[in-house]
Parts: C-alpha cells; sequence; structure tokens
C-alpha cells in the first residue's frame, strides 16, 4: 500500500516542489497498483519453507572472458543465452527487484520491490525519488551497504560502465547523500514513471573494493559480491562453481523467501550445442533449456526419460517474446536504402523453413514486440493515430491507409509475384540484372553482401535464404565466427546482416533507445545493430518514455512498432510461447508464473542426498 505524505524535504533544497505531495512504499509499480502489500512474506508463486541444500549441476553456452558484467570488455558469464534464467549469477544485488535482469517478476508487470532500498519516497510528479538502504544488507566481506556506495556505483557506471547503463543514468541531473542510509536522484525531467524502476536497477558496487582496482580491465578473479550466491571456483573459459552464502542478510526477505535453495551451483560451459546435449543425456547436468526445434521434437527419445529419470516439459508463458530477426546495417551502403531493405524481406521463405527444418513448432514474427499488447496491428486508430499523424510527411503513405504485414507463401518456394516485386524495388533502388544474371549498380558494382554469424547450427536454417536471394542475381555468404570474434565485430559495427535478439520487458522503455534511437546509432558496443537513426523514430521513443498511463504506454509502443516495420530494418522470424525445458526427476517446485521460468524458487526433492 502507498500512504500520501506531506513533507517539507525539499524546502531545504529551495526546490519549487517544496509542497508537493511525497509517497513512501516498500516498493514501486510504474501504472498500476502494487500487487503485494507492506506486510507480505513470500511471493505466491514459491514454497517459502523450500528446503535448502544439495548441488545444482547446470551447462552454459559459449565461454566467458570476464566475471565483470558491468563494462564493455569482455564477455561474463550473464551474458551468455540462457544464463540469466538459472537464477545465479555474477551481479551485485540492486536497489530493487521485480524489474530487469537479476530477479525478474514472476506474476507481476512493471513493479519492483526493495532488496537493498527498504523503501523508496517519490514526488507526485516523479522528478525525484529516494532510496531507504536496509541496515542490514552486506556485501560479502560483511562491511555494510551505504548510500556512498550507491552515489559511487551511479558515478562508475556512467563513466566506466558498459554503454547501456548511460543511456538509464544519464536522465539523472544530480545525486544527494541525505545520509548514511538514504539517497536521492533528482531527475532532470518530471512525468517520466518508467525511470524510477530502472534506478532502482541499479546494481551497488562496493566502493572500498573497486577504488582500488581498474574497472575496465577484465578478470577472473571474483568481484566482491552482496547477493546469495559467491564465485568459489572458476576455470577461465569452462566452468564457474558458486556456493551460497552461509547467514545472506536478504535470506529471511519477502522477496528472497523461498528462492536460492541450492547450496553449491556448478556450471559447465559447452561451445556446442549438439555436445551439451549428448551431455545433457549421459547426465553431466540436471536441465536443458531446448533452442533447437528439430531437436525437441525428434531427439527425446533416450533412455533416461523413458525410464523417467528425465522429465519434458513444454510450459506455456506470458513473456513478451525477444525481437528476433535478420537486421541489416543500414552503415553500409549495401542497406542504406529502404527499397532494398524491403525487397531482402520479400525473398524469406518462413513457411518452407518452419515446415521443413522446425517441425512446424514457431508462428512467424509481425512486430518487435510479439507475444505482447505492444505489437501494432491492423491500421492506426485512436490514440497511435494520434502520435503519428503529425509526422505523415515524414512517414509512407502506405503506414496509415494499409496493416502491415510479413510476405508469406505456401512452403514451396517464393512466388513469382514476390520474385517480381522484390526485383521491382530493387530496380528502382538502382539494381539492374547484368548478363551474368547477378545484379550490379550504375557502376557494375554486384550486389552482395555477408550475414554474420556465431551459432554453426544457424547455417543450415539461413543457406535456403541465400539461394532464394542467388535465383534474383544476389551474392550473400554466411560467415560463422567464434564468440570472442563475434563480440568484437558486434562491437565495432563490422557486419552487414546478423541474425539478433534484442530482450523485451515485461514494460517496453529505456532499451527502446537503446535499440533505435539515433542517438546510439555510432556509439560503439551499443545495440543499435540496424543503425537506425529516424526522426520519427526517436520521437516516438520519447513519447514512450513520457508515457503517464498504461494506454499511453501502449499506444507509443505500437506506433513505434508500426514505424519501425515499415522501415524495414530487419526480417522478422519466428517465436514461441512456451518453454522447451527438460530435467531429472529429482526437483520440486510450485508452479511457473506467467512472467518467468522461475528456477530460482526450485529446490531438490531429496537435498541431503543429492551430490
Amino acid at each position: 500500500m502507498i500512504r500520501p505524505l506531506l513533507s517539507l524535504l525539499l524546502c531545504l533544497a529551495a526546490s519549487p516542489l517544496a509542497w508537493a505531495t511525497l509517497y513512501k512504499s516498500h516498493g514501486y509499480a510504474q501504472f498500476a497498483a502494487l500487487k503485494y502489500p507492506p506486510n507480505f512474506t513470500h511471493f505466491a508463486w514459491v514454497n517459502p519453507n523450500a528446503p535448502k541444500g544439495g548441488t545444482l549441476h547446470l551447462m552454459a553456452s559459449g565461454t566467458f572472458d570476464t566475471l565483470n558484467p558491468y563494462t564493455f570488455k569482455g564477455s561474463s558469464p550473464s551474458s551468455t543465452p540462457n544464463f540469466l534464467q538459472y537464477g545465479v549469477n555474477e551481479l551485485n544485488a540492486p536497489l530493487m527487484v521485480g524489474t530487469g535482469q537479476y530477479d525478474p517478476s514472476g506474476d507481476e508487470t512493471a513493479a519492483s520491490y526493495g532488496l537493498v532500498a527498504e523503501s523508496v519516497e517519490y514526488s507526485d510528479d516523479r522528478s525525484w525519488v529516494v532510496f531507504n538502504l536496509r541496515p542490514e544488507a552486506r556485501f560479502h566481506d560483511g562491511e555494510s551497504i551505504t548510500a556512498y556506495d550507491v552515489a559511487f556505483s551511479y558515478q562508475l557506471l556512467l563513466k566506466q560502465g558498459h554503454p547501456q547503463y548511460r543511456t538509464s543514468l544519464q536522465e539523472v541531473q544530480r545525486v544527494d547523500i541525505l545520509n548514511r542510509l538514504s539517497i536521492r536522484f533528482v531527475l532532470k525531467r518530471a512525468g517520466n514513471p518508467l525511470l524510477i524502476l530502472r534506478l532502482g536497477e541499479l546494481p551497488v558496487l562496493p566502493q572500498h573494493y573497486w577504488k582500488t582496482r581498474d574497472f575496465k580491465a577484465t578478470t577472473f578473479d571474483p568481484p566482491l559480491g552482496s547477493g546469495p550466491y559467491k564465485i568459489s571456483e572458476v576455470n577461465p573459459g569452462r566452468s564457474l562453481t558458486f556456493t551460497r552464502v552461509k547467514d545472506w542478510w536478504g535470506e529471511k526477505l519477502p522477496v528472497n523467501r523461498g528462492k536460492y535453495n541450492f547450496d553449491r551451483v556448478e556450471v559447465e560451459f559447452y561451445r556446442d550445442s549438439n555436445v551439451a546435449f549428448e551431455a545433457f543425456k549421459a547426465g553431466e547436468f540436471d536441465l536443458y533449456i531446448e533452442q533447437q526445434a528439430k531437436n525437441w521434437a525428434t531427439a527425446y527419445n533416450f533412455p533416461a526419460l523413458k525410464r523417467g529419470e528425465v522429465l519434458r516439459a513444454q510450459i506455456p508463458h506470458q513473456i513478451p517474446t525477444q525481437t528476433q530477426g535478420l537486421f541489416m546495417n543500414t552503415r553500409r551502403e549495401v542497406f542504406a536504402q529502404r527499397k532494398v531493405r524491403e525487397a531482402m524481406g520479400l525473398m524469406f521463405d518462413f513457411e518452407w523453413a518452419n515446415r521443413a527444418l522446425f517441425n512446424s513448432s514457431y508462428v512467424r514474427s509481425k512486430s518487435y514486440y510479439p507475444n505482447s499488447e505492444f505489437a501494432a496491428t491492423g491500421k492506426p486508430e485512436g490514440a497511435e493515430w494520434l502520435l503519428l499523424s503529425p509526422y505523415r510527411k515524414q512517414l509512407q503513405a502506405r503506414l496509415f491507409n494499409e496493416p502491415f504485414k510479413v510476405p508469406t507463401t505456401q512452403g514451396n518456394g517464393i512466388p513469382r509475384d514476390t520474385l517480381r516485386r522484390a526485383l521491382g524495388l530493387l530496380a528502382e533502388a538502382g539494381w539492374q540484372p547484368s548478363p551474368q544474371g547477378v545484379l550490379v549498380n550504375a557502376a557494375k558494382q554486384p550486389l552482395r553482401f555477408e550475414i554474420l554469424l556465431v551459432n554453426p547450427n544457424l547455417e543450415r536454417i539461413l543457406q535456403p535464404y541465400t539461394e532464394n536471394l542467388a535465383s534474383i542475381g544476389i551474392q550473400a555468404k554466411l560467415r560463422t565466427v567464434d564468440r570472442a570474434q563475434y563480440k568484437q565485430r558486434l562491437d565495432q559495427y563490422d557486419f552487414d546482416m546478423i541474425l539478433m535478439t534484442l530482450p523485451q520487458s515485461l514494460s517496453p522503455g529505456l532499451e527502446q533507445s537503446l535499440y533505435f534511437h539515433s542517438s546510439q546509432a555510432q556509439v560503439k558496443g551499443g545495440k543499435n545493430y540496424a543503425g537506425v537513426s529516424h526522426p520519427v523514430v526517436d520521437a516516438m521513443i520519447e513519447k514512450l518514455l513520457s508515457a503517464s498511463s498504461q494506454d499511453e504506454q501502449v499506444a507509443a509502443a505500437r506506433a513505434l512498432d508500426r514505424v519501425l516495420l515499415w522501415q524495414h530494418y530487419s526480417i522478422p522470424n519466428w517465436y514461441i510461447d512456451y518453454h522447451r525445458l527438460a530435467y531429472r526427476n529429482r526437483f520440486a517446485f510450485v508452479t511457473t508464473p506467467p512472467y518467468t521460468l522461475g528456477l530460482r524458487s526450485w529446490w531438490l526433492k531429496s537435498p541431503e542426498k543429492a551430490q
């Protein structure tokens, strides 16, 4: 419950909000009321009395070359696929949990509850926020977590952290340490309810540890943390062991009860998914999150599953699906024209791939926000139309007059009408067939590009696409590189086309700036992979960030989605709305909540016997 207070707190700072209505609460919701009251004891989807103990064996994809997850340099374990779903990581405890990557909500959207922070205070216009810290909060060396550590973390991440932190932290005008356990963030602009959620996600780093170390350097020495686990063993690039912290200060908090039940978590890293799956079948680890539809349909007939020692589950969820597509780098001349990008999308035969390669398991993505209410549908209407109508001269007329549609086939090849349409678009962009059947421009240069990959399993999926392109005179080549080279090339935008996934949240906000705002197009190590630089995209992102109600947020997200789709920055891929999971039959859990897999709340049926 949130209770209004009348305070004179800001009078001392001679603020114009001196007589503003203040709110103080155990949590914060962007729009709606909090689901859990101040006296709640645990979340509904956990067992608060789950037994603790035993060892959990996990796998991770790829490798890691640093244990610092907050910097531009290197790849940390938490950046590898699916690692954060396990609920054990190398991240420092943030101020609040429920949003962000540390401990996402299982049954609530756009809401967070105090972790390091005991309570949060804010003004009715959201122009500032105060976090009051828990006196019992400690780093693993026993030192108290204070407001000085929070201020230090803000400055350190803003100046030396990964570029993604600058986007969320640059909206802060100043930071005031009110006392040892209270800190205030004064914001550059009022009326942004999402920003308080983002500040609550701030990881609190230990000032006494980092002030004598090089924060930007890669390291295999486990940095000082504050969460339920600490790294106890490191085999660089190959394996990690996490040990549950005894007498952890946060163990009995309502947000943590029933979670983090394993005494020990061992993680082995695999560079090849086929090798990893064989290791799972042989009992090398306990849980496997399946990414390949063909494997899910045909490979789960091994003895341990038949004996009931392994369980296989297909669990529905309501998580907004990540944006997945073939992103075209508009910084490269070959993809600078929208008509060329549209033609690339026409040559992708999803229906054939779904039937022949995926056992018809997937649904075609038709939005940057699939499986959510933020996806644009039909023609723009109501509030969405009002947002877009002032920009008619900067947008295609078709955006207002017809729904956006992805091309479809019968699953047996690209129709001739579609081929003619693609060739027509390319001709309008200046690409004509040569006597050799290759598309060339006025300078007789061929239409040629490279699709950069890091997962060799994608080659069989994209080879038919390159063959489709070749049929109309486009030379596309697949190139698979190792993870280190892949990251380096992505950081420098040294690619033509990539198959990329962009995580989406229950409440889209500042991350959309990272993905699509023009200010991010030239930021090295950023996430604007397509090089999006469009004034209407920028305007819709601003509308999204300033939304003061859920209706405004939905309208702005749909408007943003529609503009992105009609600019053809990517070729939308596919998605599923369920988890594909196999695990050893020695685990128990209450339920799988709608918005997360919830592995952090699992426990071993017989922890005292588990190894």
